[in-house]
């Protein structure tokens, strides 16, 4: 995720960052520039149309589009936020979730009970690691701290956020077993445990389920054929300035589907995805901190 001062925006308008989608439609405006040179040069001096011709009258059809157009961006876009920002939020409870765990072990663990401690100090910064790998199918053992002895490898071709929570509440039931826990105190830990797996279902939800096939593929389809008929109508008002007006505008539109695809899925490695690798440090550290 990019960090950055949202009130020093002037420099946005001069900086090309890697996320910038100028930098990966730059070849299509290339392609644009020379399509649309080439239909002005054919209507106003090859074909030489005069003003009065009916092709002029294609410009009435983006007129009409472009409110639909509108509408259908704003939706996308909306609904791509939405997801980033749900990602976010199940990323916050997770955060939340792991502290009261620390913090509630802390404080119900007998002081003598020095191994249970260390066990939950790794295994739970582990979960979040574990899951922020899972999310990305990039499973990374070196990330994650070495399990406690006597722990038996995890078995990276399963669900490993599943595994690691089935340990931490094995163990906690082997404390109440043994008597270093309560019935009543292993109830309130089991909210905490249970909100993990909800955190984790909840992302898979949102990763799992894009948006719908041919929804994308319509509006792909609708911003080519709009850009592509613009050049015909409006060449006889602009003439060749119509050039820049075509790759402006595609700039705007396909831009903000771009974007759109970027933040649907925010758990990957892309500029504006969520910042899951800060965060599984932070649980580490204030876990630590905690036990």
């Amino acid at each position: 995720m990019i960090n950055y001062n949202p009130k020093d925006w002037f420099t946005f308008i001069f900086r090309i960052h890697k996320a910038d989608t100028v930098r990966k439609l730059f070849p299509m405006f290339i392609a644009l520039s020379i399509y649309s040179a080439i239909v002005a040069w054919l209507e106003l001096s090859f074909w030489k149309l005069s003003a009065n011709s009916e092709v002029k009258n294609i410009s009435l059809m983006h007129g009409l589009l472009g409110f639909v157009i509108s509408l259908l961006l704003v939706f996308r876009t909306n609904t791509a936020y939405d997801r980033w920002w749900e990602g976010r939020r199940q990323w916050g409870t997770l955060v939340n979730s792991c502290r009261n765990l620390a913090i509630k072990l802390q404080a119900m663990l007998p002081a003598d009970n020095t191994e249970a401690r260390a066990f939950f100090r790794v295994m739970i910064p582990n979960y979040a690691f574990g899951l922020k790998n899972h999310l990305r199918k990039l499973y990374k053992a070196e990330e994650m701290e070495a399990l406690p002895e006597g722990q038996a490898p995890l078995d990276l071709t399963k669900h490993v956020p599943n595994q690691l929570a089935t340990r931490i509440l094995q163990k906690i039931a082997d404390l109440q077993r043994e008597g270093q826990l309560t019935g009543d105190q292993l109830i309130v830990l089991n909210n905490e445990l249970q909100s993990f797996t909800e955190v984790c279902g909840a992302c898979e939800r949102i990763q799992s389920t894009p948006i719908p096939f041919s929804y994308s593929v319509f509006i792909k389809k609708f911003i080519f054929f709009y850009i592509m008929t613009m050049p015909f109508g409006y060449v006889f008002s602009l003439g060749y300035l119509i050039i820049p007006m075509v790759v402006f505008l595609f700039f705007v539109l396909a831009s903000l589907e771009l974007i759109a695809e970027e933040i649907e899925d925010p758990f990957g490695f892309d500029a504006n995805d969520l910042p899951t690798d800060t965060i599984s440090n932070n649980i580490r550290k204030h876990v630590g901190e905690l036990l």
